[in-house]
């Protein structure tokens, strides 16, 4: 018991850091009252906050990640991954950026995602997690995989924000966000770094299958939605070096090769972890 209590307790933690610094974020940089400061900076202790808890989280995935025995995962583990690097990417581009203003979304998001190991503790026994090939495309995966979902979350905040302010409505909220330049170069920063990596995973998968997997590649479904996904954004980025593609093109274009990306991978694991309950 007390074992368990150990294992569980950086989750738990994050998540509280998590939920903390979303409400402390809210509070003084969205919430309408008059001594809101809309353009106030993120302080260095706010920084430093996030830092511990982006430390005390990855200390959490690792732990759980890598069990007695070998490699465990499970798709509570690939959401509070995603959530992970969401928050560390934005902690990052604080750095160069006003980021203040998107912390009341990305922090509250993290909480949840926090936690869910903690909460569906079941998880697989990875195969051939000793092998260098399979440890590398894996990895080259889920940061892929996480990437590009929070781009598509990014996108979809982008499009909300831009809706507001096409209809003029005047938020203390609004205020405290990066301009929609610095948030859609944020975005196609996580989109090529994304792109990247999936090109790397799906390489990996089609030309390796053998080594990596003991057995010859079969085009199931979800090789066939990551590839579709991966055509998707090239064609995106193509189109954005080419042509210049942003606003809703770029937005809708994301939108359907994160959807496929989700058919690839966290469609049948939610279903045969959480609904059905099976490894």
């Amino acid at each position: 018991m007390v074992d368990i209590v150990i294992q569980l307790s950086p989750h738990i933690l994050a998540a509280l850091l998590y939920a903390v610094l979303g409400f402390h974020f809210w509070n003084s940089r969205w919430r309408d009252r008059q001594e809101q400061c809309v353009a106030c900076p993120m302080h260095v202790w706010e920084r430093a906050v996030i830092g511990g808890a982006i430390v005390v989280h990855a200390y959490a995935v690792l732990s759980s990640l890598l069990g007695a025995g070998g490699m465990y995962f499970s798709f509570a583990l690939a959401l509070s991954l995603m959530m992970w690097l969401a928050v560390l990417i934005y902690w990052l581009e604080s750095f160069m950026a006003r980021m203040e203003g998107m912390q009341p979304m990305v922090l509250p998001l993290a909480a949840v995602c926090a936690v869910l190991p903690a909460l569906f503790r079941q998880g697989h026994l990875v195969a051939h997690a000793e092998a260098i090939g399979f440890q590398f495309h894996f990895l080259a995966a889920m940061l892929a995989y996480s990437l590009l979902t929070l781009a598509a979350l990014h996108a979809i905040f982008m499009g909300f924000t831009e809706k507001m302010l096409h209809r003029r409505v005047v938020r203390r909220s609004l205020g405290s966000l990066p301009s929609l330049m610095a948030m859609e170069t944020l975005l196609f920063r996580m989109l090529m770094l994304g792109f990247l990596l999936l090109t790397l995973a799906v390489g990996s998968g089609l030309f390796f299958s053998e080594q990596i997997f003991g057995k010859p590649l079969t085009l199931d479904h979800k090789t066939f939605f990551a590839i579709a996904s991966w055509l998707i954004f090239a064609v995106l980025l193509c189109g954005r070096h080419i042509w210049g593609w942003r606003g809703k093109r770029a937005l809708r274009l994301t939108l359907t090769g994160f959807s496929l990306l989700i058919l690839a991978y966290f469609g049948s694991r939610f279903v045969v972890e959480v609904l059905l309950g099976r490894m």
